[in-house]
């Protein structure tokens, strides 16, 4: 390990072949993929010819301390790969939006349409009219009082009365 800190490339050659099978067998275990294991196992072998200088002899063997870097290199990999994926799911539910629920939405609009129908036979008869041409017709104000022959402001009196009726039926808070 001496020679390897000190930048022997035949040295490191040496220890390259007698710990890589190691190394990718500790790797292997840990991945369970043949292809993120030989990437995983080379970075392991750069790191002990870049951290050569580090390897303390009275700590452990060379292949205890080569086993203990290949195993905990392994498992930041499992972790990193884990942590992206919790991260994409999280994001995925966050972007979920709940499927369109056409029956839902079309039980949810006929009860609305019959609380309305409901609530518009409980006005007067010239309420509900003027109520009627200018909500479903689309008529103003001047057209339903042409329509009624009825003159204006008594229209407008009998919508503003209608629709102050409506709302309290439907229950609609102002």
């Amino acid at each position: 390990m001496d020679k390897v800190a000190h930048g022997d490339k035949q040295a490191f050659s040496a220890l390259y072949d007698a710990l890589a099978p190691l190394v990718f067998g500790i790797v292997l275990k840990v991945l369970r993929d043949r292809a993120q294991s030989e990437e995983v196992a080379q970075e392991v072998m750069i790191d002990l010819w870049r951290q050569a200088a580090r390897y303390r002899s009275e700590a452990g063997s060379v292949t205890t301390w080569a086993a203990t870097i290949a195993h905990r290199r392994a498992v930041d990999r499992v972790r990193s790969a884990q942590a992206a994926a919790d991260r994409e799911q999280a994001q995925a539910a966050r972007e979920h939006r709940p499927a369109f629920d056409e029956v839902s939405e079309q039980v949810e609009t006929r009860l609305e349409s019959e609380q309305v129908r409901r609530c518009l036979r409980g006005l007067t008869e010239l309420q509900r009219q003027a109520v009627t041409l200018a909500y479903y017709r689309g008529l103003t104000y001047r057209e339903v009082a042409e329509a009624l022959r009825t003159p204006l402001p008594t229209v407008k009196t009998r919508m503003r009365d209608g629709l102050i009726r409506l709302r309290d039926c439907m229950g609609v808070t102002a």
